[in-house]
């Protein structure tokens, strides 16, 4: 074989390792996501692009205060904040979550001048029972809600997440990027 050949051939293989390895990452390992809306600022903002990670959740839990992607329909995936996992009680009562009867802070609302703004509820009030007529999050199902309140259709609307239709965990944004942030679990 000639030295061009040899060549040629060794610069094949390393295209083909190097197309492999995106393949298997982007299939098993991580995916990218670009913010489409509002319902999530101030924490993510439009057109944000996030890395998340597929594999997350398969060696440990989804928490509260995680931020996931999630298959909303057969063409559209959203970005929210899990609030409720399986066997939470959840209501919101005058702008205090609780969370199994236990007041939840969320510092990720302090930036909206309005949620600390006394007069006006950021978010309206709700229970677990007025939404969906249950008292607890179902085994295998999530409660998620957007950070900006007023302007998110989460499962105040649409109801609970099911744990398959759940891609994965954000774990950073990556542009633009001077707004480069890893890990939003509060």
């Amino acid at each position: 074989m000639t030295d061009w050949k040899k060549e040629l051939w060794e610069w094949s293989k390393a295209i083909l390792i190097g197309v492999l390895i995106v393949i298997i990452v982007r299939s098993f390992l991580v995916t990218n996501y670009t913010v489409s809306g509002q319902s999530m600022n101030p924490t993510l903002e439009d057109q944000d692009k996030l890395l998340v990670s597929k594999i997350s959740y398969t060696v440990g839990s989804m928490e509260h205060g995680d931020i996931i992607v999630f298959h909303a329909n057969e063409t559209e995936d959203y970005v929210k904040r899990i609030i409720g996992v399986p066997g939470d009680t959840i209501e919101c009562i005058d702008d205090t979550l609780r969370i199994n009867g236990k007041e939840v802070p969320e510092p990720y609302l302090e930036d909206f001048v309005q949620y600390v703004h006394p007069d006006v509820n950021w978010t309206k009030d709700f229970t677990l029972q007025g939404l969906e007529n249950v008292n607890q999050v179902p085994a295998g199902k999530y409660f998620v809600l957007g950070d900006n309140r007023k302007k998110s259709t989460d499962s105040r609307k649409f109801g609970f997440v099911e744990e398959e239709d759940v891609v994965g965990k954000v774990v950073m944004r990556y542009w633009p990027m001077k707004e480069m942030k890893i890990g939003f679990t509060p």
